[in-house]
């Protein structure tokens, strides 16, 4: 019982890890509109700051361009200002209805920097997974120590290194996803 507990721990840090990952790519621009790079965007709404979608619905009706359209037409300047002032790196054109974001094409070099901004993001996400391996086994281990048979213990720990070689491998297959979209002009 002890083995499957401690599995079912690491695979549960491995699989966040992964939601992590994948969250984290959605906000990498790729040249493509995507609603997702407006993520991170914080609005002060009343007196409380909250994301962007609690006030404004995002859209994209091609595939150069974002549209965000403020619930309230007082949120409006609010709204644009919030976006201005994020990292987002895009002017938004704000017409009195609407607030356009057109994406501009990526340049080479900026295609270069996303390709390792993701590759970094990969990185830090298989840290985690081999972290979280590295605790189940040490975990094993104690059990081992605490009176468990040690051919249990082998087999967990070779359970946990499958388990690991799993995620790291979804991860790879993420990262070159990734960047074949970001190099796909």
């Amino acid at each position: 019982m002890e083995i499957t507990t401690i599995k079912k721990e690491a695979e549960e840090k491995m699989l966040m890890t992964l939601e992590f990952l994948d969250e984290t790519f959605s906000r990498i621009r790729a040249g493509r509109a995507n609603v997702h790079i407006l993520d991170g965007v914080r609005v002060d709404y009343y007196g409380s700051v909250v994301p962007l979608s609690n006030v404004a619905t995002v859209t994209t009706p091609d595939a150069k361009t974002i549209m965000v359209q403020p619930w309230e037409k007082s949120m409006m300047r609010i709204v644009e200002k919030a976006i201005q002032d994020s990292d987002v790196g895009i002017t938004p054109e704000n017409n009195g209805e609407v607030i356009r974001l057109g994406i501009p094409p990526l340049t080479e070099e900026r295609r270069k920097q996303l390709v390792k901004q993701t590759k970094q993001e990969a990185e830090e996400a298989k840290i985690s997974i081999r972290n979280a391996r590295r605790e189940g086994i040490d975990e094993v281990k104690k059990a081992v120590k605490e009176g468990m048979a040690e051919d249990m213990g082998k087999d967990g720990e070779n359970e946990l290194q499958k388990l690991h070689d799993k995620y790291i491998k979804k991860v790879d297959e993420m990262f070159a996803e990734k960047e074949k979209e970001i190099l796909t002009v």
